[in-house]
């Protein structure tokens, strides 16, 4: 056994961990950031195959650094989790991987991290775990449909192979749910359900997009935060049904023939999926793309709220001194779920820790 101290312990290298450690370096702080995967960037080589950013590479730099591509080019996940690690590279961050926290507890001066048997203590802890969380949110009665329907979450699905013939049910119409769907009818028989969450009024790599993304990010940024009345109504809506459309329209499912059902899958008879208006559908495969679950009992502290979420504002977090999160849906704004809006809640968690820090030493 063990134990390692540092001030600062970053736990998760993804985006937000790195900007974190980043500014960290930047103000003079001593951290560590951990993470459970074997490979910075793996969370983003796990998703499906033709899976690419939503924003043009000229949004998608961290702090520091810019995207190496073509600015109104949109990258696709591999590329953008080489530049993670490229970023790790290019500012020295002290990064160390296949490192899982499997507790996290408050101590007489700080924290402490279990590790298996070794365990860090630190006077400041960011938890960096992702905007949605990592545990596929299934409904439980999943598990009563019949044994020879092929079920994925969409974090395990990574191509239409996958699938078995037959037609598939892609469930949750998000914009993953609408991505997948519109890959897998080209091979597949499809119907996708769950309410209509609406669409942006361009085609992302269209020209119209060069006027209309520019608009997009500064609401995204300015104005839907949670500070206005608009911006926590929004908050809300994303937080439980996830955002719009956004490259695949409406138009295009219709042209693949994707069948549209707004109602909600609510149920399982005789084996099959069951709306919630008690009518059944026949299918061989079910693809659930119902995100995930902010599953947080690892932090051995009272700090999440009733709905689940941490009790922080932008990520701080008042009953834990010390604590932060970083990387959050809404931490701030729309824009903190996206890879523009990364820098700037993790200059202001970074900021933080260093006042704290010349807080308690005076």
């Amino acid at each position: 056994m063990t134990t390692q101290h540092v001030e600062t312990l970053i736990i998760g290298a993804g985006q937000a961990g790195l900007s974190t450690g980043y500014h960290l370096r930047k103000l003079g702080r001593d951290f560590l950031v951990v993470d459970g995967n074997d490979r910075l960037g793996d969370n983003w080589r796990r998703q499906w195959d033709t899976l690419r950013l939503y924003t043009p590479a000229k949004y998608d730099g961290l702090p520091g650094m810019p995207f190496p591509k073509a600015p109104w080019t949109f990258p696709g996940k591999d590329e953008v989790a080489d530049y993670l690690e490229s970023y790790a590279l290019r500012w020295d961050l002290p990064v160390r991987m296949s490192t899982r926290v499997e507790a996290l507890r408050a101590t007489e001066t700080g924290y402490e991290a279990a590790l298996g048997a070794d365990t860090i203590t630190c006077d400041n802890v960011v938890v960096a775990t992702g905007t949605f969380g990592r545990t596929p949110d299934i409904p439980e009665f999943a598990d009563r449909l019949d044994p020879g329907i092929r079920q994925l979450h969409s974090s395990a699905y990574r191509r239409p192979s996958q699938l078995k013939p037959g037609r598939v049910l892609v469930v949750g119409a998000s914009h993953s749910g609408t991505d997948v769907a519109y890959e897998v009818a080209l091979t597949h028989e499809t119907v996708l359900c769950g309410r209509d969450c609406g669409q942006i009024p361009f085609r992302l790599e269209s020209r119209r997009a060069k006027l209309g993304l520019p608009v997009m990010m500064f609401l995204a940024k300015h104005l839907l935060t949670r500070r206005t009345p608009i911006g926590r109504k929004v908050m809300k809506e994303i937080r439980v049904h996830g955002g719009p459309m956004l490259r695949v329209k409406r138009a295009d499912l219709e042209e693949r023939k994707v069948e549209r059902v707004t109602d909600r899958v609510t149920g399982v008879k005789d084996g099959l999926p069951q709306f919630a208006d008690g009518t059944t559908i026949d299918v061989a495969n079910v693809v659930w793309c119902t995100g995930f679950q902010q599953v947080f009992d690892w932090i051995k502290l009272p700090i999440i709220g009733d709905d689940g979420w941490p009790t922080e504002l932008r990520g701080l977090v008042k009953d834990a001194p010390g604590l932060y999160f970083c990387g959050l849906s809404f931490q701030y704004a729309f824009s903190s779920m996206l890879l523009p809006g990364a820098g700037r809640d993790a200059e202001f968690v970074a900021r933080r820790i260093a006042a704290r820090k010349v807080s308690v030493a005076a």
